[in-house]
């Protein structure tokens, strides 16, 4: 299921050690004092740490999001290891004690080789005509294994009561459309690595090698057709750009060689004559893909297609040809731990129910009470900046200032969990419990359609060590795992709580009003509420933001993409700023003096060193350079530096000055939000 929502962070991130003391908030051991603050903040506040926290075999990064979620992990194990060793306690625990048994049982799996997929293979082999293509892609798709394009059931973004049936680019494998169309030495090394990998994983199914060959040949083919036919990422966050609505007849009549009502009605989404398409051009060309490919070449696809989905859920052979390729474009050097695997997969497909122990067990009650009083503060905070705002008519302000005051607000879990009834676990059967819990996914989303729209439903579960806006609901959200330091802590005082978790607060309230967000009125419809004056001055200082981050560079030579990141970047810069005016309403934040420092830093300095630790991170080359195309957050040390350079008070907390190389004059630092 499709989301469209505003991160925090992207979820590629690997997960890390937790090193430093907890009460020790600011740690000057983890600074490097040899910097300048107005040179690179990030390195003056974290380059010890970057220096003696070197990135482990198995993992791709390694950083303060990393920390917490090696944390979270170590807890699901806990839980999930006492779930698989209790016959008594219901179903529950029976459900992820025995997943999470099933997928641990390695010996079994080994056993049944390919075994798990055998049927759906044969299926596939006796496809013989387009009309049988259309039908087994259709059968797949309802089984949880869809391809070729994406389909999901959403909410409608100009009638967000309603739910939609939706269609999306899709069909590729690599990262991103770039990969398959640039000839640079990288690109061209991992599409030669990903020809390889083809040939090595079809020969694993008892192709013979020149057939495997071949058909690598085939794969490639059609997924660099589907590559050039897809939008760009940046058009991709364009709400205008990207919704398209028709009727099944309608958009038929654009792809001859597909009748979406048909399609439809076997996708389950019964007595629905409109969707929603993200890029009609994008299934113009794949209809003439489609009718232009041998039905041969057909299946080829097709059972790539199912032997990906399945690979990491098979025998050991498998899984260590996957990772022979992923290392390749990720420069990890080791598997992830079976056990954080196999967790993590049960908390994505099952995790309401372990979400439900993980709250039990590791939340406190008390935190969401000081979360919403955080909130409260932070959108207070945010208030006066609307209303402050020079560059804003009164008649727009008041229609932000609704929106800002109709924000809802989910922290730590969800009001009503999911039951998932029906979902068929066995100890003995991994891959059948991901396929059980996959249809199950399927259905629970076909069955939205004809019913309300429910606005409880939570898109991360507890364990999720994130946070996200959502503006079709006009909602943020805050899941349990990422309330604790470096985000967070009960002891620590407010410079450290306001500089983390009221950053990200902040941060989630301005996805409210970035670049993409600001274009859903306070109820969440695609609906223009600003003037066009008001329209403009936004978007002359969303443009200042833009041209900042194009400027950053990474590995030397890569630029960050200031358009793909703009949202975040913006997200950022506000919620830096509303978070540093809701600190100074404090008591510690009104406070000065000597008795005011703590480890000899002031509340304004505590406060800014909270912010540049929270993103410290360490990257394997390979990732930062597939990140840079796809991962609409720019990298940790802009993330830090970027916002800082623009807010005064960080000037005035260090004694920037002239010469200094973040330094950037009074009337050139940018103030959005």
């Amino acid at each position: 299921m499709k989301k469209r929502f505003a991160f925090l962070l992207i979820t590629v991130l690997a997960v890390g050690i937790m090193a430093a003391d907890p009460q020790k908030f600011i740690d000057p051991q983890n600074m490097d004092l040899s910097v300048k603050p107005g040179d690179n903040f990030y390195q003056y506040a974290n380059g010890n740490w970057l220096r003696q926290n070197a990135i482990p075999a198995s993992k791709t990064s390694w950083g303060s999001f990393n920390e917490l979620r090696e944390k979270s992990l170590d807890a699901m194990k806990s839980l999930l290891e006492d779930a698989s060793k209790t016959t008594t306690k219901g179903r529950l625990y029976q459900m992820v004690g025995d997943y999470y048994a099933s997928g641990m049982d390695s010996l079994t799996i080994e056993k049944r080789g390919i075994e798990p997929i055998k049927s759906d293979l044969a299926r596939i082999d006796k496809v013989n005509n387009k009309a049988a293509f259309f039908d087994e892609l259709a059968y797949q798709r309802t089984q949880g294994n869809g391809m070729l394009f994406g389909f999901f059931v959403a909410q409608d973004r100009k009638n967000v009561s309603k739910y939609l049936p939706q269609l999306s680019q899709g069909g590729t494998t690599l990262p991103d459309r770039d990969y398959y169309l640039k000839n640079d030495a990288r690109s061209v090394k991992i599409r030669d690595a990903y020809r390889e990998h083809l040939t090595k994983m079809l020969a694993l199914i008892g192709e013979e090698p020149t057939q495997a060959s071949q058909d690598a040949d085939v794969v490639i083919r059609m997924e660099t057709e589907l590559a050039k036919a897809q939008m760009p990422r940046v058009d991709l966050r364009d709400p205008y750009k990207t919704y398209n609505k028709f009727t099944a007849a309608s958009f038929s009549q654009q792809t001859p060689g597909i009748n979406w009502a048909d399609q439809l009605e076997k996708y389950g989404a019964k007595a629905q004559d409109t969707v929603l398409v993200q890029s009609p051009a994008f299934f113009r060309s794949l209809d003439s893909l489609v009718t232009a490919t041998p039905v041969e070449d057909l299946r080829t696809y097709m059972r790539w297609n199912l032997l990906k989905g399945a690979a990491p859920y098979l025998s050991n052979a498998f899984v260590k040809q996957n990772f022979a390729f992923s290392k390749i474009l990720t420069g990890q050097k080791e598997q992830t731990p079976r056990w954080q695997r196999i967790s993590s997969l049960i908390d994505g497909s099952l995790g309401d129910l372990l979400g439900q122990l993980y709250v039990q067990q590791y939340f406190k009650p008390e935190a969401k009470q000081r979360m919403l009083t955080l909130v409260d503060n932070l959108e207070a905070s945010y208030k006066e900046h609307i209303k402050n705002l020079d560059w804003m008519s009164e008649d727009t302000k008041k229609k932000a200032l609704t929106k800002l005051l109709s924000f809802k607000r989910k922290i730590g879990y969800p009001d009503k969990w999911k039951n998932y009834e029906g979902v068929s676990i066995a100890r003995d059967d991994f891959y059948g419990n991901v396929k059980s819990a996959s249809k199950w996914q399927y259905n629970y989303m076909i069955n939205r359609l004809g019913k309300p729209v429910d606005r409880t439903e939570w898109g991360m579960t507890p364990p999720t060590v994130n946070a996200y806006y959502n503006p079709v609901n006009n909602e943020i959200a805050f899941p349990a795992a990422i309330l604790q330091f470096p985000f967070f802590d009960f002891e620590a005082d407010d410079a450290i709580n306001y500089g983390g978790i009221g950053a990200v607060i902040g941060h989630e309230m301005t996805h409210g009003f970035d670049d993409s967000g600001r274009q859903y009125d306070a109820d969440g419809t695609l609906r223009d509420w600003w003037t066009k004056a008001d329209a403009d001055n936004f978007k002359k200082r969303a443009d200042q933001v833009k041209e900042q981050f194009f400027g950053f560079k990474v590995l030397d030579s890569i630029k960050v993409n200031g358009q793909l990141t703009l949202g975040e970047n913006l997200a950022d810069l506000g919620g830096l700023a509303i978070a540093y005016d809701a600190f100074k309403k404090t008591p510690q934040g009104k406070s000065s003096g000597k008795k005011s420092l703590i480890d000899g830093f002031t509340p304004d300095q505590r406060f800014f060193l909270s912010w540049a630790q929270v993103w410290r991170i360490n990257v394997l080359p390979e990732t930062q350079a597939q990140l840079i195309l796809v991962d609409p957050h720019a990298p940790g040390m802009y993330r830090c530096n970027g916002p800082l350079s623009n807010i005064n008070a960080w000037y005035q907390a260090f004694n920037i000055q002239p010469g200094d190389k973040m330094y950037k004059k009074p009337e050139d630092r940018i103030k959005v939000w």
